[in-house]
């Protein structure tokens, strides 16, 4: 456990901080207002798009800034309005995508934006409550434009036995990754990351790694566990992750990010 505490904390979302209900707990919300009192930052750090973030930040009652979708985008809550972005450009989309077909055969792709999500025929519904059943396109239409994420699904593989395949087939192109979803691999545009866009914002704000704290629990988040100063995993996080983190500690729903940092920003009465 480091001495002094961060002045930025980078956390992720789901397995992370949100308990499986998809809530914050009082404790971790209580302690989250430590490092606020303190006079340092906290910053949320998802896999999400900008839609389902607020879902699940609003009743807590954020308004800071959130990077989105693994680093693509960057959002600001007290805006309601994108504050950065990266793209992977429609070429490169229909690249990878191709790429990807050819490598996994029966995978299927969809498309993400800021605010939308595009599927192809063979593009399955997951298991996460958020996703939406959208209508078919053929791939003039579904890579006409630049996006933030590129989704792959396949009826039968696993997300680390999907990377294991997508990574090499198209990882010169984007970025491939997993957070844990449903036989799903993802990639955004090549040198994005959770870790790049927490380097970009702490540069932003004049922090060094150093002075960063993050936790995560999923393969996605390695980047910025890795460039954090300081690296926490949750008991219930990916093998990866716990073999990369510098602490670990309770699970999601054991307040796991609340005892470390009730630790880091003691109460001050």
């Amino acid at each position: 456990m480091r001495a002094d505490p961060p002045r930025l904390v980078a956390i992720d979302l789901d397995g992370t901080v949100l308990r499986s209900d998809g809530t914050i707990s009082p404790r971790t919300a209580a302690a989250l207002a430590r490092i606020d009192q303190a006079g340092a930052r906290f910053v949320f750090v998802t896999g999400r798009r900008p839609r389902h973030t607020v879902a699940v930040l609003e009743p807590f009652g954020y308004q800071g800034s959130v990077i989105c979708i693994n680093g693509a985008l960057t959002y600001d809550m007290g805006t309601a309005a994108l504050t950065g972005q990266q793209l992977i450009s429609a070429r490169d989309l229909a690249r990878a995508a191709a790429r990807l077909r050819r490598a996994i055969p029966g995978l299927g792709i969809a498309v993400e934006y800021a605010d939308a999500q595009l599927w192809d025929g063979r593009y399955q519904h997951g298991a996460w409550g958020r996703e939406e059943s959208l209508p078919r396109l053929p791939d003039e239409q579904l890579f006409s434009r630049d996006a933030a994420r590129l989704l792959g699904r396949h009826p039968s593989l696993s997300s680390d036995e999907l990377l294991a395949l997508a990574a090499p087939a198209a990882g010169d192109l984007v970025s491939v990754f997993h957070s844990g979803g449903l036989r799903l691999v993802e990639a955004v545009a090549a040198g994005v990351s959770k870790g790049s866009a927490l380097a970009a914002l702490a540069g932003r704000l004049g922090i060094a790694a150093r002075d960063v704290a993050a936790f995560g629990d999923m393969v996605n988040d390695l980047p910025m566990l890795a460039w954090a100063g300081t690296s926490y995993g949750m008991a219930n996080a990916h093998p990866a992750v716990l073999a990369a983190v510098d602490h670990v500690t309770g699970g999601n729903d054991e307040d796991g990010v609340a005892a470390v940092i009730e630790r880091l920003f003691p109460d001050p009465g």
